[in-house]
């Protein structure tokens, strides 16, 4: 079973590392996960030891982080966890402007010992108790490399070998530089959690005599539920009376409302624009799509990209060889030069400068920042190393129907040979009672004709429709009966499924039904190209000349037709072969082994098929096939920042590294380079929160 709590207080994105490290091996544990952008916790586990390991976790991040209280995600307050983050947050600020204040005034007063010594201590305790107290802390819990031990030791080295301002100087700057860190982290969270803000909080149930407010978890299907305009539709269903305006763009991304009427399906999440609508549940909570997509973005995360899972092994690494190098650079040194104070100065600034904290937020911030952009331009990712692939996709596969065409029959071509007959109107008259697609087609042709009365209506099985309609007998059908009762065929250029339509024995014209493109495809596939995507290639189920007309007016690559299921898993692992990465997007209900089979499958128009959600890796919620080259385009940007941040800091380190090994830098510098470096990563990574446009 999955046990799933919220963090309340995480801060630290290295602290969130050793919670998962520690919570992984506890005994009945088979995978811990902390999410840190979330301030979450995953643990799987077996449900007879839940109790016991949760009892353990609290106990263990107690020792970790003591802080933080793991509280269970159904008893989470919300606006508690924001009332204590702002809490800790104007404590910090306090602190730090009477430490700013003491400073002055020590610098200014110019004490002597012991006196002089006495106040910089107690200004110092003012400032960085809590950091030395978590460094003890973790001392003796065995967690001692993390930036807490490091800035402690550095600052009470300084401290003691008589640099007392500057012990004072650098913990204060620490301090701003937490101060600005958990400001940008904070506002990086919000950010993302008000582009996922589709839960709604309350349903309008109706009764007999009225409605009564309830949780939506509660409302069962089959029930009505009242929606007034401006609130959100609680879960997904039918509309039964009413009709107007819902704004989808939390789901789908579009800003343009959708008209809805009674019959039509509306999906949880929504927002209802202008007329109350009732409305008949069809899916409980669990199943509706605010669910699927609120659990899509908490599990996120939990895919790790690789650049994530290599800067988790670095810090691990880093850290205690800067350690060493820092040890060393004391006592090595000192043993043939002498001057033992000047050494391990430099070695304690080596060691402010050596916190790995800009990797360790920066990069998972990025990918997070940049799954949650997505998410706003109505594209879910479900992780960080599908995003990455993403990134990399070079061939891109395509279904045809439901993809690339509507997946709806209409009426393209409509011929009349015999003047006097109204085709279409005839054709709708004897099609009028059918459930097929193509009947249905004709008739929504025909909605502005004058259909006429039909007598002795019957359907002729494999052939077509027959009946009186004004006195003639009339046969809307396929070439088949036309070759049974020996009338001529008419040479039909146009592709689709042609309906002949016979009125006393002769030919009186013809209907082409046809699946419709869709009017985005073409600029979809030409966005793909301009984004440097070598291939691209429809695999379809159709005829040839179908797929052939459809490819050519796309300006696909590759075209391939008639192809069963497997055929098409076929092509996608032959399209893998020399390293290409392969993305293939279907419509997420027949193509599961072929999107499962692809290096990333997206799934189009998925947003309220189970079967979509379950076998891709990403699923585009509306219909809109542009948004394959937003995806890709979000992908590309964020891998590009997340480069940019693990270069930046690691350079920077290294560079400062270097000066502070060899005496050109203070202690005030290394803090820059430590926190300051930090914020400027942290800063960065926020950009992917923001949609490109195409």
């Amino acid at each position: 079973m999955e046990l799933k709590y919220q963090l309340n207080g995480l801060d630290c994105a290295n602290c969130a590392t050793k919670i998962e490290r520690a919570i992984a091996k506890v005994d009945g544990v088979s995978k811990a996960q902390v999410d840190f952008m979330q301030a979450s916790l995953a643990i799987d586990c077996d449900e007879k030891n839940a109790e016991a390991i949760e009892i353990t976790s609290k106990q263990l991040i107690k020792k970790i982080e003591p802080d933080v209280t793991m509280i269970k995600k159904d008893t989470v307050s919300q606006k508690h966890h924001h009332d204590h983050g702002n809490k800790n947050a104007k404590v910090l600020v306090t602190r730090i402007l009477l430490t700013t204040l003491a400073l002055s005034l020590l610098l200014f007063l110019q004490l002597t010992d012991p006196w002089n010594t006495i106040l910089y201590a107690a200004v110092y305790l003012l400032i960085g108790y809590d950091i030395v107290k978590t460094a003890v802390t973790n001392l003796f819990s065995g967690q001692v490399f993390d930036e807490n031990f490091l800035m402690t030791i550095a600052t009470i080295g300084a401290f003691f070998i008589g640099d007392h301002t500057e012990a004072v100087l650098v913990m204060l700057l620490y301090q701003i530089g937490e101060c600005f860190q958990d400001y940008a982290v904070g506002k990086s969270r919000k950010n993302i959690k008000a582009l996922m803000d589709v839960r709604p909080d309350v349903a309008r149930l109706v009764t007999k005599n009225e409605s009564v407010m309830v949780k939506p978890e509660t409302v069962k299907i089959g029930e009505l539920v009242q929606v007034n305009p401006g609130e959100k539709i609680p879960l997904d269903g039918i509309v039964k009376t009413g009709s107007g305006y819902l704004d989808t763009s939390a789901l789908t991304g579009e800003s343009m409302p959708q008209a809805v009427a009674v019959g039509d399906q509306v999906l949880s999440g929504c927002i209802n624009k202008d007329t109350t609508l009732i409305v008949e549940v069809t899916k409980n909570f669990g199943q509706s799509t605010v669910s699927k997509i609120l659990d899509l973005v908490e599990n996120a995360s939990s895919q790790k990209a690789p650049a994530e899972r290599f800067i988790t092994k670095f810090a691990r690494v880093y850290t205690p060889i800067v350690v060493v190098l820092a040890l060393l650079l004391a006592i090595v040194p000192t043993l043939f030069v002498g001057d033992f104070q000047e050494w391990l100065y430099r070695a304690l600034t080596f060691l402010v400068i050596s916190c790995p904290c800009a990797l360790v937020i920066s990069v998972p911030l990025s990918f997070f920042g940049g799954i949650g952009g997505a998410s706003r331009a109505g594209i879910l990712i479900k992780g960080s190393n599908y995003l990455e692939t993403l990134a990399k996709v070079n061939t891109v596969v395509f279904d045809k129907t439901g993809t690339l065409t509507k997946g709806e029959f209409a009426v393209a071509k409509v011929v009349v040979e015999k003047s006097e007959i109204p085709v279409l109107a005839y054709a709708s008259a004897l099609e009028q009672n059918s459930s097929h697609p193509i009947a249905r087609s004709i008739v929504l042709a025909a909605k502005d004709e004058k259909i006429p009365a039909v007598s002795a209506s019957k359907e002729i099985a494999g052939f077509g429709v027959s009946g009186i309609i004004e006195g003639k007998e009339v046969f809307a059908g396929n070439d088949k009966y036309l070759k049974e009762h020996h009338i001529a065929l008419p040479k039909v250029s146009s592709l689709g499924t042609v309906v002949y339509l016979v009125v006393n024995g002769q030919l009186a014209g013809y209907l082409v039904v046809n699946d419709q493109i869709k009017p985005e495809a073409k600029g979809a596939v030409n966005k793909l190209k301009a984004l440097g995507v070598k291939q691209t290639v429809m695999l379809t189920g159709d005829r040839k000349a179908v797929a052939a007309s459809v490819g050519e007016t796309l300006g696909l690559d590759q075209v391939y037709a008639r192809l069963l299921p497997q055929d098409k898993v076929s092509h996608v692992e032959k399209l893998r072969e020399n390293d290409n990465k392969v993305a293939f997007v279907g419509d997420g209900i027949n193509d599961a082994p072929v999107l499962a089979t692809a290096d990333i499958g997206i799934a189009m128009g998925g947003l309220g098929s189970d079967a979509a959600i379950e076998a891709a890796d990403a699923v585009i919620m509306d219909d809109n096939p542009v948004k394959i080259a937003t995806a890709i385009t979000i992908a590309r940007k964020t891998l590009k920042i997340v480069k940019q941040n693990i270069i930046f800091a690691l350079t920077i380190k290294i560079f400062f590294l270097i000066l502070g090994a060899a005496g050109f830098v203070a202690m005030g510098w290394a803090v820059f380079a430590d926190v300051g470096v930090t914020l400027i990563a942290v800063l960065n990574a926020m950009r992917c929160l923001k949609t490109p446009k195409l």
